[in-house]
């Protein structure tokens, strides 16, 4: 049986089968803490990955954004082959390791900064899914960044594909932080009960409540329940830079995800850009599991 995942060590999650993170983030009730990262740009610390960063600050989990699974990079990272990337930043934060893939079609990208460029390898394609397992990734999320178009229903269909083709490994997330450049999918739309029915993802990502207008932690509330109804766990998600916002309001919207019963509290990529700002992500930590457990996670080893 697998303990819960505030207890786990690097070598625990190394033993760890989808089945087995999925009973640990469930048993951990609701003080599981996922860092999104981005590995292409220079990271805060000059040789030290952003990932690296966040864990150290107290992250459960990485997930890596804009991660090209043909041509992988992370920048920071001691060099390696292309092939061990994923692999190596296990072994150095002893974390497992998601990444993001977008469900957008060649050319029908909509209009985004130029930082969110799509890639071949970011695309959600079941090429790159299973590129992904063969890399090493723990979770994908199929989501979309700013602007990028990304559909609800692009979402749900791509999740059967990936189902099918690697649904008994790795574990499937799906949602959205945002609209995504979808403005019929803005505010409350962003996500419905029926959307979540459809789904069929062992985890369900959702705005958290007060960083997307309209999103309450009532509504956050009935989403949540309504995954937890159909046998799937749900991510909250910062991902409209409030990553970079004030202490006391990490703090609060951490507490709104914890009372609206949320299983994984995620933290975005853009504090600055790379990663949320360090002291929130401890912030984040305390608020939902206290010092004693936030430590812990700071404190541990890699090689335990």
């Amino acid at each position: 049986m697998p303990k819960r995942l505030l207890d786990c060590c690097a070598s625990d999650f190394r033993g760890f089968s989808k089945a087995d993170l999925l009973e640990s983030i469930q048993k951990s009730e609701g003080r599981v803490i996922a860092c999104e990262t981005i590995g292409t740009v220079q990271p805060l610390l000059g040789n030290v990955t952003n990932a690296e960063f966040a864990a150290s600050m107290g992250a459960d989990i990485l997930l890596l954004n804009m991660f090209d699974v043909q041509h992988p990079v992370i920048n920071g990272l001691p060099e390696t082959e292309p092939e061990n990337t994923v692999r190596m930043l296990k072994k150095l934060t002893g974390r497992p390791i998601g990444i993001n893939l977008e469900p957008v079609a060649e050319g029908e990208e909509g209009e985004t900064d130029p930082i969110w460029k799509m890639s071949a390898g970011r695309r959600a394609t079941v090429e790159n899914a299973l590129r992904a397992k063969e890399l090493g990734v723990d979770f994908i999320l199929l989501t979309g960044n700013p602007g990028m178009g990304v559909s609800n229903p692009a979402i749900i269909e791509t999740l059967r594909k990936f189902k099918a083709a690697v649904g008994d490994s790795i574990v499937l997330a799906a949602g959205k932080m945002h609209a995504a450049g979808v403005l019929a999918e803005a505010a409350e739309s962003i996500l419905t009960e029926a959307d979540i029915t459809a789904a069929g993802a062992d985890i369900i990502l959702l705005p958290a409540p007060g960083t997307v207008p309209g999103i309450t932690m009532e509504y956050a509330r009935t989403l949540i329940s309504c995954a937890h109804r159909h046998g799937a766990l749900t991510i909250t998600a910062i991902g409209t830079s409030q990553e970079g916002a004030d202490t006391d309001t990490i703090r609060r919207i951490a507490l709104m995800c914890k009372m609206a019963g949320t299983d994984i509290h995620h933290i975005g990529d853009t504090g600055y850009t790379g990663m949320a700002l360090a002291e929130n992500i401890m912030a984040y930590s305390i608020a939902v599991r206290g010092i004693r457990h936030t430590y812990h996670r700071m404190a541990m080893s890699v090689e335990r």
